[in-house]
């Protein structure tokens, strides 16, 4: 592992030391990283933090979020979110937070774009259907998933498996939506027997939560978008809702007859305002209350420093309540994905049944001592499949249409 460099602070802005030109001391700073897991020569012309989004946007795994679930499968229209669309958007706005705050940016955007590496496909409904699947095996979880890709399963590198990124964005991967404190058989394999110590009881550093609002804030607005695009309620129903409701019924009243795609993105441009407003306002309010100097500082606190207000979090919850019975649960959704869950599964049945069913080199993967270790094989095959794979596998295999 590499050894941190030291810094001194390089002036104060407005009360706060900056240890670089807009950043500020209780930033995650690259030249204090812990090093990567294989030792290397870092880039002279990008910071650590830069070359891990840079190893993430050309993996392999980023390319597949494009045909990945969001809540929409892909044949049912292409205007509607992948995961792929919803990562681009987290990160964006990922970096204006981080901006603002004086953090940096490139660690928000890298953990922005990674937050989602591990779902399988079909979304949710897919994770829910291996983890079924490994309930024997120990099991399925997304963020686990999401540090074998990046630390095992990508092979781009003749000296190692994974990506070797930082260990700060390994930390954000892992920790991005708190600490994770189950005991270690509580805790998904690869998380609990990682080599590196991910010190998992305390907080993710600054950029990670920052990212994990975002993630918030991002899949609320556009699954607005997205749910009254497809028609599956109308603006009017959000009058009655929280936080959402009183910025539609406004946007409706001053622009009567306003057509739905101009109501949609004058309304939820809005709502991503007031939702970024209050998480830089109740930040910067912890921040000042906490005082921390460094990244380190803030890991050790008790509480997040990047958080919504007391004010907003309850609005925040009915909204999503919300979408959870008109959008998630509708009929046109569940429906088609309850019918993903059965294809994934006999996917996991056939391929457990003979593994020599998968490309050469998952089948050396697959023949494993254990049954655990073959079914853990098939596992991250299937969950590397975009929705659009798993259905063609399905053909392949069963040489019948699996219809969604």
């Amino acid at each position: 592992m590499k050894k941190a460099f030291g810094h001194s602070p390089a002036g104060r802005l407005l009360g706060v030391r900056f240890s670089a030109p807009g950043r500020a001391s209780y930033a995650t700073n690259p030249e204090d990283s812990r090093g990567r897991y294989w030792p290397e020569q870092e880039s002279p012309t990008r910071t650590c933090y830069q070359r891990d989004r840079d190893r993430l946007i050309h993996s392999a795994a980023f390319r597949r979020l494009k045909h990945k679930t969001q809540v929409f499968v892909e044949h049912e229209g292409d205007y509607y979110r992948t995961r792929l669309t919803h990562s681009l958007e987290v990160s964006q706005i990922a970096r204006t937070i981080a901006r603002d705050l004086g953090l940096d940016e490139d660690l928000a955007e890298a953990l922005s774009l990674a937050h989602d590496f591990g779902h399988p496909p079909f979304g949710h409904a897919g994770e829910a259907a291996l983890d079924a699947c490994m309930k024997d095996y120990g099991g399925f979880d997304h963020n686990a998933q999401a540090l074998s890709l990046v630390t095992r399963l990508e092979h781009r590198y003749a000296a190692f498996d994974g990506l070797n990124l930082t260990w700060e964005t390994l930390e954000g991967l892992v920790k991005h939506n708190g600490p994770l404190t189950g005991g270690e058989g509580d805790l998904p394999a690869a998380i609990a027997e990682f080599p590196w110590d991910l010190e998992l009881l305390s907080h993710a550093g600054p950029e990670a939560q920052v990212a994990a609002l975002s993630d918030d804030i991002a899949y609320v607005n556009h699954d607005i978008d997205d749910g009254l695009r497809a028609g599956l309620f109308a603006p009017g129903d959000l009058f009655d809702v929280p936080l959402a409701g009183p910025i539609f019924a406004r946007v409706t009243a001053e622009h009567p007859g306003l057509e739905l795609g101009r109501l949609i993105g004058e309304a939820t441009r809005g709502l991503l305002g007031e939702m970024v407003g209050d998480v830089l306002a109740e930040t910067r309010a912890r921040l000042r209350g906490a005082d921390p100097q460094s990244a380190s500082d803030i890991r050790a606190l008790p509480t997040p420093v990047a958080a919504f207000s007391e004010a907003l979090l309850p609005n925040l919850l009915e909204l999503k309540a919300f979408l959870f019975r008109r959008m998630y649960r509708h009929p046109k959704v569940t429906d088609v994905m309850g019918r993903a869950q059965q294809l994934l599964i006999d996917l996991f049945a056939a391929y457990m049944a003979k593994p020599a069913l998968m490309p050469p080199d998952w089948v050396r993967s697959a023949d494993r001592i254990t049954e655990a270790e073959t079914a853990r094989a098939v596992c991250d095959y299937i969950a590397g499949m975009t929705d659009a794979y798993a259905q063609a596998e399905y053909k392949r295999m069963f040489h019948m249409e699996f219809r969604l």
